[in-house]
């Protein structure tokens, strides 16, 4: 597979990222562009947050719940790949 190319004005992804506004790792600017997670090899859609240093993903469990309605989230480990789409 041939590495994808980013164009000059988009700025690299951060090591730790998270698509919940409230998290201290969510970086609006990053989401103007569609960004895709790959973990051991297969592309992701449902990854919440990652870091890719510690090589971990939050996903969620199944249809679980919290008390606040937020889904349950599980941590999973592996390789893990940041890319723009």
């Amino acid at each position: 597979m041939l590495p994808m190319e980013e164009p000059k004005d988009t700025q690299p992804l951060p090591d730790r990222l998270s698509v919940d506004p409230t998290s201290p790792h969510h970086v609006a600017a990053v989401f103007e562009r569609d960004v895709g997670i790959r973990f051991n090899d297969k592309e992701r859609f449902d990854v919440e947050e990652y870091c890719i240093s510690e090589g971990w993903v939050k996903v969620p469990a199944g249809k679980a719940i919290d008390r606040k309605g937020k889904p349950l989230m599980i941590k999973l480990k592996g390789k893990v790949e940041a890319f723009y789409r």
